[in-house]
């Protein structure tokens, strides 16, 4: 036992209660939890108190398999000070330190060592934070290693990312996938140095069996395609510079998203819904999950890489669909692209209507757009149902201060691209009726007729959900697939780069393990 000092209860009582009290004193809580149990001590007594100083100590000695800061929490110092502590006074200071020490570590594993906002401002997810003085009551109450085993998110997704995490560790701690492949593109039946090198770095991350060939043979194809549908592009089979890219990548490179990733499981740790919504902006994808399993997926279009234009991340619930929909100009587009194009046409952009604050239409042709600035444009603009509106046919709605949502569009085309970040901000699908109907059969027996007749009128129709679902929208360059299998994309926003930089400021490192 590395706690040699005798145990509170050997001590001068109420030297050791005040001593508490008084290191307590500087932290709300804490102080808060010592006065209600009568400054009984949590960590320095005999009996139960033993298996939670062992847990606590196990805790933070395995702190960097879940990526977090380790040097944070100090465990070398809080050892040597269990080793020295002797007096009523440096007990009550250690008791104290223990729990602090503890609340620390309890909020960075359950819900993320950053705060989101500070990192990004377009990442304005909302964090379920606990009440910090629950962990020491809790805790007080149960099992001390049960407590501890529940305090990392409970979730397939984590659990997949912190085994890939220790997989790339001890390929790190092996050298890697060897040396990068020094060409721009290869294509089948190509030979040579380059194709060597590709072959070997395949046969390294696991997307190709061992070989002595060296030409970019059908087995090497299949092995290409395989890589490219794990990483989200393009499966033609061929090694083009995207695809290159993504090849020589580095252990160190996927590492990082890795560990980003399990900080953003850590700020999503709640109850999503036994049904939810789930984008993944990084994929380009919208899903459906029933029961933790994907009932319904599409390809999506989100916002383009301008720094006005990119998708926020946040949590919301869906509460309607509407079918036609008329597509109300956001204030910033009115401003900043249509006005200047009405300024010098008054007829530019006519499949708009322009309406007064009423909504009432305006006559274009009595306007002097000229006289208008971005600030003093007193009109709104609106597109009436029809199949070209730039929302398409349907919309699906869930309020919220960004003014983002999912919708139809008429721009098909797009979907068919490997990187679809076009909009300004919303989010485009790809299939949106078969989106509805799968919304709509949780609350009736012909979902697609009912749709369907409700289009037909041409009219703007809302249509609410009787039970409305969460909507989730994440930025994951790392995520596991329905079989647990951790697939990479880009970091197309550059937020998980901004995330890293913050999480290596707080003290993450990454390390090589062996064996």
């Amino acid at each position: 036992m590395l706690f040699s000092a005798p145990g509170a209860a050997q001590a001068d009582t109420t030297a050791f209660k005040q001593a508490v009290a008084s290191a307590a004193a500087r932290d709300s809580d804490i102080s808060a939890f010592y006065q209600a149990n009568g400054f009984e001590s949590l960590w320095t007594g005999k009996g139960r108190d033993r298996k939670r100083r062992a847990a606590l100590l196990d805790a933070l000695a395995r702190a960097g398999d879940h990526g977090l800061p380790s040097g944070r929490y100090d465990l070398a110092g809080l050892e040597a000070r269990m080793r020295s502590a002797r007096t009523s006074a440096e007990l009550g200071a250690l008791e104290v330190e223990m729990s602090r020490t503890f609340l620390q570590y309890a909020r960075d594993i359950q819900t993320g060592v950053l705060v989101p906002g500070r990192v990004d401002k377009a990442i304005v997810r909302q964090v379920p934070y606990r009440d910090r003085g629950s962990y020491l009551t809790n805790l007080a109450k149960s099992s001390a290693s049960g407590f501890f085993r529940a305090l990392p998110p409970d979730t397939p997704e984590y659990t997949a990312l912190m085994k890939e995490k220790l997989r790339l560790e001890r390929v790190l701690a092996g050298g890697g996938w060897g040396a990068t492949v020094r060409s721009k593109t290869l294509k089948p039946g190509a030979s040579g140095q380059s194709v060597v090198a590709l072959r070997n770095r395949l046969v390294q991350m696991g997307y190709m069996k061992r070989s002595s060939g060296q030409v970019y043979d059908e087995a090497m194809q299949a092995a290409i395609v395989y890589f490219q549908r794990a990483h989200g592009l393009a499966e033609d089979g061929v090694v083009g510079p995207g695809t290159m890219k993504e090849i020589n990548r580095s252990v160190e490179q996927r590492l990082q998203s890795v560990m980003v990733a399990m900080e953003r499981e850590r700020w999503l740790n709640m109850d999503r819904g036994k049904r939810h919504i789930e984008v993944n902006l990084t994929d380009f994808s919208a899903k459906i999950f029933d029961n933790g399993k994907v009932t319904f997926s599409t390809r999506s279009v989100i916002g383009a890489r301008d720094s006005d234009r990119q998708s926020p991340e946040f949590s919301d619930v869906m509460e309607f669909m509407v079918i036609n929909p008329s597509w109300y100009v956001p204030r910033s587009i009115v401003t900043k692209e249509y006005l200047p194009e009405l300024q010098a046409n008054p007829n530019a952009v006519n499949h708009i209507e322009i309406t007064d604050r009423s909504g009432r239409r305006i006559d274009r042709s009595a306007v002097d757009f000229t006289q208008f600035t971005p600030a003093n444009f007193p009109f709104a603009m609106r597109q009436p149902p029809s199949r070209g509106n730039a929302l398409g046919l349907v919309k699906f709605m869930f309020p919220n201060k960004h003014n983002i949502y999912l919708h139809d569009t008429p721009a098909k085309n797009l979907f068919g691209r490997e990187v679809r970040a076009y909009s300004h901000g919303c989010i485009r699908l790809a299939d949106p009726f078969d989106f509805a109907y799968a919304l709509l059969a949780r609350q009736t027996s012909d979902p697609k007729g009912f749709f369907q007749a409700q289009l037909a009128t041409g009219k703007e129709t809302t249509v609410p959900l009787k039970k409305p679902v969460p909507v989730h929208i994440i930025y994951r360059t790392a995520f596991a697939d329905e079989k647990g299998k951790v697939r990479f994309r880009r970091d197309i926003y550059g937020r998980d780069g901004r995330i890293w930089k913050a999480l290596a400021g707080a003290g993450v490192a990454m390390r090589a393990v062996q064996g």
